[in-house]
């Protein structure tokens, strides 16, 4: 694993669970990646980890390594997966894929080069490892909810909304890629069309930085940072991103994602109408689905704690009624990613699947700097990328085939 914060953390405890709830073979968490060798070691003496390497390159580059845990920063994933899946290394990767539609192109063409020897990839979108978002996704592959007409998607936080929060990496563009868009809006995109099965297609939108300067951050762990007072530095990432879009197929799309919504914590929310029923979903009361039935409509949206034997993942864990938490999503995400590579089959979310929302990503940022205009995500995947800047030099379709797969350039 390379990176030991905050996803670092639930990512280990992952590992060191899934063999213990799922049948699967039990991962050995050979080695830890970290800039710093003392606070390395910790991380891995606490998280579980057998060894430490402070260069990433040497963790790719060892034989008792097989699959590599990204959680670093988004400016260095296309840089990692990249190399290691040309090593041979299966890979996770943390959300969004990359901050670029250029860099997630770069590690979905070396994705697929890497399926066709076997080499498997995923994007880590936990959410959709919530029992209740896979229910919801069952309920609307068979047809409970009919037409789908609407899906307003919300995700909503308040950690950065004192102003004297200093500035940590996720509020800096060149580390983070943007800020509550790519952070948080991202997971909602992929929730939303994870869900509904089709994909977003244009969208409308509006971001906003509200404090645009920050005291310099001394140090960050998680969402809390440690600083302020003092020299202050430009926040160059959105605190917030509003915009309405279209689906596959002509449902209409609301999507917010905001760092400042004084009061909520991790209020991922998300309602889907259709022509014969409706559900609705928030993350801070995670095993309920509300479901409605239009043939029922006396009876109202109806309360379903997902927590019986017969709902997604929920059967290898406790009795009903007993519920799941946050870091049960993340050894959901584990033990699907090694069922895959046993049987030899992708696993989903793809790169493919984290390429799509990061074109909604862009699409969604373009929009909002031409005065929100309707920006096509299609009219994206026609951009093919002439530079890619992954390590000290930059790649070009000259030199491409010295660090990219084969048939990029085309």
């Amino acid at each position: 694993m390379v990176g030991y914060a905050f996803m670092g953390r639930v990512h280990s405890q992952a590992w060191r669970s899934v063999a213990a709830v799922f049948d699967v073979p039990r991962p050995a968490m050979a080695v830890l990646s970290g800039r710093s060798a003392e606070r390395t070691a910790e991380a891995a003496d606490t998280l579980g980890w057998a060894a430490v390497e402070t260069d990433w390159k040497r963790l790719i580059e060892r034989d008792d390594v097989q699959i590599v845990d990204i959680c670093t920063p988004g400016d260095s994933h296309a840089e990692i997966a990249i190399a290691a899946l040309a090593a041979g290394k299966h890979v996770i990767c943390e959300k969004p894929l990359a901050n670029t539609v250029a860099e997630a192109e770069a590690m979905t063409a070396a994705a697929k080069e890497a399926a066709a020897r076997g080499v498997r990839s995923m994007v880590a979108f936990n959410y959709r490892r919530v029992p209740a978002i896979a229910l919801a996704r069952r309920f609307v592959a068979e047809g409970r909810l009919g037409e789908i007409r609407h899906v307003r998607a919300q995700y909503l936080q308040d950690w950065i909304v004192d102003p004297e929060f200093p500035l940590v990496w996720r509020l800096q563009k060149d580390k983070a890629g943007s800020g509550a868009l790519g952070d948080i809006g991202a997971h909602i995109i992929d929730t939303a069309q994870f869900i509904v099965g089709r994909n977003l297609t244009g969208v409308t939108a509006l971001t906003e930085t509200f404090v645009k300067e920050r005291p310099l951050a001394e140090g960050s762990s998680g969402l809390v940072g440690q600083g302020g007072g003092g020299e202050k530095g430009e926040v160059t990432v959105d605190d917030a991103a509003l915009f309405i879009g279209r689906f596959e197929g002509g449902a209409l799309a609301s999507f917010e994602a905001t760092r400042f919504a004084t009061g909520r914590k991790n209020a991922l929310r998300i309602e889907i109408n259709g022509s014969a029923g409706s559900l609705s979903f928030d993350f801070e009361a995670m095993n309920e689905l509300w479901f409605y039935d239009a043939a029922e409509s006396d009876a109202g949206f109806r309360r379903v704690l997902v927590t019986e034997s017969d709902h997604p993942y929920v059967g290898a864990w406790w009795p009903p009624g007993h519920g799941l938490g946050y870091e049960h999503t993340f050894v959901h995400e584990v033990k699907d990613f090694l069922e895959a590579i046993a049987a030899g089959t992708d696993p989903t979310p793809s790169f493919e699947d984290g390429l799509q929302v990061q074109r909604v990503l862009a699409a969604v940022e373009e929009s909002a700097a031409a005065g929100s205009r309707f920006t096509s995500v299609e009219d994206l995947e026609q951009q093919v990328p002439q530079s890619i800047t992954l390590t000290s030099e930059t790649v070009t379709k000259d030199n491409a085939d010295k660090y990219l797969p084969t048939g990029f350039e085309s």
